[in-house]
């Protein structure tokens, strides 16, 4: 399966894995993807795994990606927070923001999403910016208008160039961690209806090179024909990539 854009498949662990769990599985992934070129791989651990699972990667095919960072450009009194520049010391290369999950418990704002992708890129990070409706909002059919929203809001004040170092990932609200997944032709009309958008606010080149993914339960058995669809561009993982033959079968189903 060939597409002008690269897939990227990355696996969110999100609040799970201890140190040496995070080596265990990132040990067996790096074996068993080794030999993976048609894909962009990536592995978003928690912030206390980062250190020991980039060591592990250091030599492989596979990228670190962390789960959130601050807005704040630099390092200060803000207790609590992760700065892209301690990212950066681990090698991350890659950093989610915007999941539906931070945007729900912990109330992230389109501005504030804006602000750290900006960051991010002064950082030079590549921001996975995550955006998608719940289910009331799609059973109201407001599905495009949120999108909308949020893609405007998220993406405020990034260039062009930014634009295209920058990864969407669709995650209906609805279709995480609740087995449910989106019908093919939803997750492509909401793919190809987002880049009508990119192409409206960055024009039809860079919206044509955005890679968007897409998050959801996604399974091996249901990546096949997710990953062909003409606007997908990879996947969000979640459940699935806390186990190394899951995500190792999510990758090779993709190819």
């Amino acid at each position: 399966m060939t597409k002008d854009r690269k897939l990227i498949i990355a696996g969110n662990w999100k609040m799970n894995k201890t140190v040496a769990e995070a080596v265990d599985l990132v040990t067996a992934l790096k074996r068993d993807l080794a030999n993976v070129k048609e894909v962009d791989l990536v592995v978003c651990p928690p912030f206390t795994a980062l250190s020991d699972v980039s060591r592990v990667i250091l030599d492989s095919n596979i990228r670190l990606g962390a789960q959130n960072m601050s807005e704040q450009p630099n390092n200060g009194a803000f207790t609590g927070e992760i700065s892209a520049q301690m990212l950066k010391e681990f090698s991350v290369r890659y950093v989610i923001l915007g999941h539906s999950e931070r945007r729900q418990y912990q109330g992230e704002t389109d501005a504030l999403i804006a602000q750290k992708a900006q960051t991010a890129h002064g950082a030079a990070l590549k921001p996975i910016i995550c955006i998608g409706e719940t289910l009331e909002q799609r059973e109201a059919n407001e599905t495009e208008q949120v999108l909308e929203t949020q893609l405007k809001g998220s993406l405020a004040g990034l260039t062009p160039q930014q634009m295209e170092e920058t990864i969407l990932a669709y995650e209906p609200v609805w279709a995480i961690g609740t087995g449910k997944v989106a019908t093919p032709e939803q997750a492509q009309s909401a793919h190809a209806f987002i880049r009508s958008v990119l192409a409206g606010l960055f024009g039809e080149a860079v919206a044509r090179r955005v890679r968007i993914q897409y998050g959801g339960s996604v399974k091996p058995k249901n990546a096949r024909e997710l990953m062909s669809l003409p606007d997908v561009d990879g996947a969000l993982v979640g459940g699935a990539a806390l186990e190394a033959r899951s995500f190792t079968e999510i990758v090779t189903n993709s190819i």
